[in-house]
């Protein structure tokens, strides 16, 4: 389980290809601390370390996994947002984030707002997501609340801290990130469909 809060934005380093895995080998200054097995969400993707190397660690993504999210994008040098997995005794600082990505999603604009940047994003709703005004979404791993919700897009607002210790200041117009929804959200999505097909038969 994880908050959406980033600790840093970790360096990729090596990329293998194997069969329809793909290997992911990250750099980051938290290596060291780090255990085999421990899970590490990576652009809000939960993965598990598999093997430790000195500064670098490594971690495999399954075929569902580069389907459903923007890691098989991923090259050497590419920054990724880290979050290890939440502590027990600590503070809920985001929401509540599973670190099962949903969708991808494409910015379609970035536009400075006094300071800090306003994001809007665009995603298939045929896929049964959806998002609230002024609820949590989970974008590359980053809690954040929506603005301007549409049936197929919404907004962000992102601070310069925000901006400059993840990933999205390498964001712009077309590029892919991930989305993981609300739970409840999704918990009451699903009901309401379920409800509707009962109806229809």
């Amino acid at each position: 389980m994880f908050s959406g809060i980033v600790e840093e934005a970790g360096t990729v380093v090596g990329i293998e290809k194997d069969r329809e895995n793909l290997h992911i080998t990250v750099e980051c200054s938290f290596a060291g601390e780090l255990k085999i097995d421990q899970s590490i969400a990576h652009n809000g993707v939960c993965l598990t370390v598999v093997k430790l190397a000195g500064a670098a660690y490594t971690v495999t993504a399954i075929k569902e996994t580069l389907l459903k999210s923007n890691l098989g994008l991923l090259l050497p040098g590419d920054r990724v947002n880290l979050e290890r997995s939440m502590l027990l005794n600590g503070r809920l600082d985001g929401h509540i984030v599973q670190g099962h990505v949903d969708q991808t999603a494409i910015c379609t604009s970035v536009e400075p707002a006094d300071g800090s940047r306003y994001f809007t994003f665009r995603y298939d709703p045929s896929k049964g997501n959806l998002t609230v005004e002024k609820g949590s979404v989970c974008v590359n791993g980053v809690s954040l609340t929506v603005i301007n919700s549409r049936h197929d897009s919404f907004q962000v607002a992102v601070i310069p801290y925000t901006y400059e210790q993840t990933n999205f200041h390498r964001i712009q117009p077309g590029s892919t990130v991930n989305l993981e929804f609300d739970i409840i959200g999704k918990y009451v999505t699903q009901i309401l469909q379920s409800m509707d097909i009962k109806r229809r038969s």
